[in-house]
């Protein structure tokens, strides 16, 4: 069996690009259209754009953490790259793929690999009806925002926002308010992967609500539809002694 082809790609801080020179010139460089596998150098933002760029294509990214947190990257090393490529254990995830309809009419869609997560545009605070599986589970949220999160994402902004820890194989998603004022106890809720939920913006001409699903932001919102796209699936490598499984759970126990 021929070894598989691996392309290298960084993000465009001089620490990436650094690296990106080094191991190229010691390994040398296949083209990503052309490649097997991705190895991506930079920070948890720039694995979040290559996942973007391959999705659909099944490739699997194995990442190297030329950033700051790398939560979804391996420890940089340098050697014996092609062998810990080729022992590194995969994880599959499974993107949502945000629904949104416009006070002007218009509907667009995006895809999150973290969260959808709707925030208010003006001084005033949003209005928010919220609907799972078609049942309405809340009239009205007055807060800051929303957001459904993956597991993948559930140690991101979600995290940020008070919300749970999900671990990777959980089949769950974590739907958290943003500065919630009423009800000002509700501290969200954990929902099974299969769910859809549905925003309803509550007077969106009076209380503008941006929906932004990682990079897509969509302006002006009227109603919101986010779900698990089970027909992508995002592939990631891990290193054995540091999968994401075990980063998640350790995360639960940080001070």
């Amino acid at each position: 069996m021929t070894d598989p082809k691996i392309a290298l790609v960084a993000s465009d801080t001089p620490e990436a690009a650094a690296a990106l020179a080094r191991l190229e010139k010691r390994y040398g460089g296949t083209k990503a259209e052309d490649a097997d596998i991705i190895v991506a150098l930079g920070g948890d933002g720039f694995m979040l754009e290559s996942l973007h760029r391959v999705m659909g294509s099944g490739k699997p990214i194995y990442g190297m953490n030329c950033g700051t947190v790398g939560f979804l990257m391996n420890q940089y090393h340098e050697d014996d790259l092609a062998e810990r490529v080729a022992q590194a254990e995969q994880a599959t995830l499974h993107p949502l793929r945000m629904t949104a309809d416009c006070v002007n009419g218009e509907t667009s869609e995006a895809i999150a690999i973290n969260e959808v997560s709707l925030l208010r545009e003006s001084r005033q605070a949003a209005k928010v009806g919220i609907a799972v599986d078609g049942v309405q589970r809340m009239d009205e949220l007055i807060c800051d925002g929303i957001l459904v999160s993956t597991a993948a994402g559930s140690t991101a902004y979600n995290l940020s926002a008070h919300g749970p820890i999900i671990p990777i194989g959980g089949q769950l998603l974590a739907l958290t308010p943003i500065s919630a004022f009423r009800p000002r106890r509700w501290r969200g809720a954990l929902l099974p992967a299969t769910a859809e939920v549905t925003f309803e913006v509550l007077e969106a001409k009076k209380r503008p609500v941006s929906a932004t699903a990682d990079f897509t932001e969509v302006r002006d919102v009227a109603r919101v539809r986010v779900r698990e796209d089970q027909s992508l699936d995002l592939n990631l490598l891990f290193d054995p002694e540091h999968d994401l499984e075990e980063r998640i759970i350790k995360e639960q126990f940080q001070p």
